[in-house]
């Protein structure tokens, strides 16, 4: 028998209706299912209430909305993390929390001599890695930057100053079944998608870009590890992505799409967005070392599942009607 979850969530994001739909007939664990906002207390201390641990996920995710309308982004991002903050502090035995975070907290990253050889960046030699740790500044360069920043720090001095076990994972790019990306988030899915509608696709900047992406399983292992050790890490930041393995550039995706069989995507290309990072890679020794987890799904594989799981979903649902509603 699974452990009991409860969601708060206002079911705001494309897809999550059907993956709450896919929750509920899950046979593991109880599911207690709340709709709600974490801009508002009282479902927030709703949510709180009585609850082990918390994982902080809800967020305004798109750098370009957090352009376009930066107060609803802090409330969203800053306001609604204090909210979940003070819930927790206002509990007899205050639960821990992790805090998802972004790579975006350290900036465009243009102090990083690269090159570009083929299909992507290089760090320059003598460098050639280049992976970013947690001793790395932080440089918010977008309001959506600011926002995830200030509740990053928020989490961290809540277990300074109150004792609350709080850990944040500043993340990379995450990926995997039941991920309905988009063009702001979730960008395998959303090359995947795109290509298996035959819809155009828009690439930002040269498609050289490089990131390293993290499989949704190992991520999961990632949280209940640091469940596991809580008061231990409490206090502490880590980046959390595939590391050096696991690494790869928007174009190098596009190829790896026609490997699978996919049809080629159309593609056109636009200006870089403020704030882009050209590249960048995660140093997760300092998690690895605090907990001993190491990713495990490689980008093939991985590539591999979501493209298996993407088309059981579009076999069985009107996957196509979904994704216009975006």
């Amino acid at each position: 028998m699974g452990i009991g979850v409860r969601i708060l969530d206002n079911l705001s994001r494309l897809g999550a209706e059907q993956n709450l739909s896919w929750l509920r007939h899950s046979p593991k664990g109880k599911l207690d299912i709340r709709i709600g906002d974490i801009r508002s207390t009282s479902d927030v201390d709703v949510a709180v209430k009585a609850v082990d641990q918390v994982f902080h996920f809800a967020a305004q995710v798109a750098v370009t909305s957090s352009l376009n309308d930066p107060i609803t982004d802090f409330e969203i991002n800053a306001r609604g993390t204090l909210n979940v903050l003070e819930a927790i502090r206002r509990q007899p035995n205050p639960p821990g929390i992790v805090f998802t975070s972004t790579n975006k907290v350290y900036g465009s990253l243009n102090d990083i001599p690269l090159e570009r050889i083929g299909g992507r960046y290089f760090p320059r030699a003598p460098l050639r890695r280049a992976e970013t740790d947690e001793t790395r500044p932080l440089d918010f360069h977008s309001p959506y930057g600011c926002s995830k920043g200030a509740a990053d720090q928020y989490v961290l001095d809540y277990a300074r100053i109150y004792g609350i076990p709080a850990t944040v994972f500043r993340m990379s790019c995450i990926y995997g079944p039941h991920q309905f990306g988009n063009e702001d988030q979730g960008w395998v899915a959303h090359f995947m998608i795109r290509a298996m509608e035959q819809i155009p696709l828009t690439i930002y900047g040269d498609g050289a870009q490089v990131r390293d992406v993290l499989f949704v399983d190992d991520l999961v292992d990632a949280f209940l590890r640091a469940n596991a050790r809580i008061t231990e890490i409490a206090g502490r930041a880590f980046n959390i992505g595939g590391g050096a393995e696991r690494t790869i550039s928007l174009i190098e995706l596009v190829r790896a799409l026609e490997r699978l069989g996919l049809p080629k995507l159309r593609i056109r290309t636009e200006p870089w967005r403020s704030g882009d990072q050209r590249y960048y890679v995660s140093n997760f020794q300092s998690f690895q070392n605090a907990t001993g987890w190491k990713p495990q799904v490689g980008v093939q594989e991985g590539i591999s599942r979501l493209y298996e799981w993407l088309e059981h979903y579009r076999a069985g649902s009107p996957f196509t009607s979904v994704m216009q509603e975006a």
